[in-house]
């Protein structure tokens, strides 16, 4: 396995001179916009700066985070500490497919043997006037992304030692997760679990991924299901913000859990200001063969329900609501928020950031949801972010949506289904 590395020093620590070209290593600033590798006489400038000490940070390149784990280790040491792991950036994918970074401390070193002649050809340079500028403007930028890297390592010094691994084993599994955007502190309650479980000695590298995927099971909830426990007739809102596809996985309930079923269905849009989700809600209605109702207010809503209380099966399309938009949604969200029978699933998009998920369970609290469902999933390669609203809310998912096809692209989420999407049998290798 190749490994590529790329290093840096905090605290004004000089990185070592460049090195020869061919060399599987990238050395020198964070990646910075502008980043280049470096020539001789830049590093030849920096050398002449002086070797200090601090911490030592490094990035380890490999085609998994277990592999660049494991070479990070083997030249650090094991008192190394994980700052970040995550999937490289399709412009340093060459590199290999996964980055860890790593650090440890750094201790005084001399000056590269080769920044001796590399510090020749820098003051050839500078002799010269026409390249006088150009390299100027160089030092001034490597400064400033020295400077950007100390900032960030002051950042993250305070919470990076708070939390050691236990083991390899756990080192490993935190790893993984943190790179599937799972949220750190549960990333590192997980990694002590499976660690408290394994104990102290290594083991087989499968028994390490069961151990871990139980531990993981054991955080979340599932539950794929339409409408309450002992209802006659289920009654299902899809609720959530805009652009979330609830039209589109409404449709595919009907066609699935209705029509396949052999169930009578009434589809019915309560979106009165999007004139075009109800027109396709009533097209897919009509395709479907299924009863068709649009209504404008809560009242009308109890209404309808009250006139197809004999069918087995309503689904209530919601409209999808902004941040800004809330306010108009009250009088919807407190009405099938009182009805008992009422099961409401809230509909997000896997593909959004961690961040903006939590924002928005927590703007839809108001619709009392009582199931999470996940659209968009092909979108996406990061299933942290769902786990961790899972085990944050207590809120089970319910279906997953992984595309665009009627009704194809929509299964019942299992929990097996997740855990092997965030932990493959692949990446489980570190904990062994």
């Amino acid at each position: 396995m190749r490994i590529r590395v790329r290093t840096s020093r905090s605290q004004g620590a000089a990185p070592p001179a460049a090195p020869a070209r061919g060399r599987n290593a990238v050395e020198g600033a964070d990646r910075a916009p502008g980043w280049r590798p470096e020539t001789e006489p830049d590093a030849a400038a920096r050398a002449r700066q002086g070797a200090g000490s601090g911490m030592h940070l490094k990035s380890f390149f490999a085609a998994t985070v277990e592999a660049a784990l494991a070479e990070g280790s083997r030249e650090l040491g094991p008192e190394a500490l994980i700052v970040q792991s995550r999937r490289t950036p399709s412009e340093w994918r060459h590199l290999g497919e996964c980055e860890v970074v790593l650090a440890s401390a750094a201790s005084p070193t001399a000056a590269s043997p080769t920044a001796a002649p590399a510090a020749l050809a820098s003051r050839s340079a500078v002799a010269d006037p026409a390249l006088a500028d150009p390299l100027a403007r160089e030092l001034a930028e490597l400064r400033r992304q020295l400077d950007g890297m100390r900032r960030s390592l002051s950042r993250s010094a305070v919470s990076v030692p708070r939390w050691l691994a236990p083991s390899s084993q756990a080192a490993g599994i935190f790893s993984v997760l943190v790179a599937a955007e799972v949220e750190l502190e549960l990333a590192q309650e997980i990694a002590e679990a499976v660690a408290a479980r394994l104990g102290p000695l290594a083991v087989d590298p499968e028994i390490a991924r069961h151990t871990a995927q139980a531990e993981i099971e054991s955080r979340f909830s599932v539950d794929a299901t339409l409408g309450r426990p002992g209802a006659d007739c289920r009654v299902v809102a899809l609720a959530g913000p805009p652009g979330s596809g609830k039209t589109t996985t409404l449709v595919k309930l009907a066609a699935r859990w209705g029509l396949q079923a052999r169930r009578p269905v009434l589809l019915v849009s309560a979106d009165p200001h999007r004139i075009a989700a109800a027109d396709q809600l009533r097209t897919f209605a009509g395709i479907l063969g299924m009863a068709y109702e649009s209504v404008e207010s809560p009242a009308a809503l109890a209404q309808v329900l009250r006139q197809h209380a004999g069918k087995e099966l309503i689904l209530i399309d919601t409209p999808g609501l902004a941040a800004a938009e809330m306010d108009q949604a009250q009088d919807l969200a407190r009405y099938l928020a009182g009805r008992p029978e009422c099961d409401t699933h809230l509909v997000l998009s896997a593909s959004m950031k961690s961040a903006d998920i939590t924002r928005a369970v927590d703007r839809f609290q108001i619709f009392r949801p009582a199931k999470l469902l996940f659209t968009r999933l092909d979108e996406t390669e990061s299933w942290g972010p769902i786990l961790s609203e899972a085990a944050r809310t207590g809120v089970p998912i319910s279906f997953l949506a992984t595309g665009q096809q009627i009704p194809e692209h929509l299964e019942p989420a299992t929990q097996s289904r997740l855990t092997e999407q965030l932990f493959p049998a692949g990446e489980s290798r570190a904990a062994a």
